[in-house]
């Protein structure tokens, strides 16, 4: 019996003192207690995102805050811009798509991050466009994008730029207000160490004067209902995960003892160390522009890559993540955010070893424990 290691890009590892926080009693969440809660959370993740604009809670996932960014802002038949570079990146064009927006999709290979400036021929090339849709990190291939340089080719126009940050904020840098973003939406369940079932979105002016602009298209995640009810007292218009929501109070104040810029640091001395090892055993980075939060590896030829997976949970307790859509068998990713540490990453090096010697890859054991354990022994 082995204890089970979670490296997947989402959920992650969520740390013991938030466990806690989640089994206390249930209490109500029309109550000052609550507020107080939801008063703090606004407050820690203001800090995060580095914004001063008020950061609206959701009940749901990410998902959840994706679609409000585009049914709040978006009348039908406006233009607007996605990259998709990944499976993530296509989920802000099919939801653009649901709500009836003209979509000009910005297709990029997938491992690659589009660039500022392919970014700003595009919005030559449609002038109308309301809102530049973007990912962070593109979870299903771990690449980053460069969003300080996205933001001031945006901000030349009169679009908006939307950021999908749910597998990046808290883990790599971020800051919102001094980029240019309009609106960010990010999740509980990823490097903010909870588990799946909040979403959080913040907007700037620019976009409030859009979306005030805008007939919603929406009940449950209409913005201007969380508005109000922030406004009235830190409230939310529907029964919130109350019970989330006081572990987020913890969570949250884990990252603000630690320091944002230590956090960061953190997640690239891991990812780092993730890498070191993984070349020493001969496997390539997908992508070009890799991201501290998650790491996706190629399966060496010969591997079967669909079992690369099983085998790591199964024999060694590990469980990583492997690809999605055409590269299904093709990768193998691992989370370097949140509650993850020094001897997680061994401990991920180590059984990425045994298995793929086990699935018949020539390996040199101990060479990629050794090249992790020197980036992570430099510091």
């Amino acid at each position: 019996m082995y204890k089970q290691r979670l490296f997947t890009p989402g959920p992650t590892p969520v740390p013991e003192e938030v466990l806690l926080e989640l089994a206390r009693p249930m209490f109500h969440h029309r109550t000052p207690e609550y507020r107080a809660m939801l008063e703090q959370v606004t407050s820690d993740l203001q800090y995060v995102l580095g914004t001063t604009q008020d950061v609206y809670t959701i009940t749901g996932s990410g998902s959840a805050a994706m679609e409000a960014a585009v049914s709040n802002v978006v009348a039908p038949g406006e233009t607007v811009i996605v990259v998709c570079g990944g499976k993530f990146g296509q989920r802000w064009s099919e939801i653009g798509k649901a709500f009836g927006a003209k979509v000009v999709d910005l297709d990029v290979p997938w491992g690659a991050a589009a660039t500022a400036d392919q970014i700003a021929e595009v919005l030559k090339a449609n002038p109308l466009a309301v809102a530049v849709y973007i990912t962070q990190c593109e979870t299903s291939t771990a690449t980053l994008a460069d969003v300080e340089a996205i933001g001031k080719a945006v901000a030349e126009t009169a679009a908006l730029l939307v950021v999908d940050g749910i597998s990046s904020i808290g883990a790599v840098p971020y800051k919102m207000d001094a980029w240019g973003v309009d609106i960010t939406v990010t999740g509980s369940q990823k490097a903010l160490m909870l588990p799946p079932g909040l979403a959080f979105i913040a907007c700037s002016e620019k976009a409030w004067r859009k979306i005030d602009a805008t007939e919603p298209r929406a009940y449950y995640v209409d913005l201007k209902a969380y508005r109000t009810a922030l406004a009235k007292g830190f409230d939310n218009p529907y029964t919130p995960a109350n019970v989330m929501v006081r572990a987020a109070v913890k969570a949250l104040s884990m990252i603000r003892d630690e320091g944002l810029e230590a956090v960061w640091a953190r997640c690239h001395w891991l990812a780092e160390a993730l890498r070191a090892g993984a070349g020493a055993l001969g496997l390539e980075l997908l992508s070009q522009s890799p991201s501290d939060s998650v790491t996706a590896l190629k399966v060496p030829d010969g591997i079967d890559g669909e079992q690369l997976p099983k085998v790591l949970v199964s024999d060694y307790g590990v469980r990583c993540a492997g690809g999605q859509a055409h590269l299904k068998g093709k990768i193998v990713r691992f989370t370097t955010m949140g509650y993850t540490d020094a001897w997680d990453i061994l401990a991920a090096i180590g059984a990425l070893e045994m298995a793929l010697a086990k699935l018949g890859h020539k390996v040199e054991f101990g060479a990629g424990v050794a090249a992790a354990q020197k980036v992570l022994a430099a510091g």
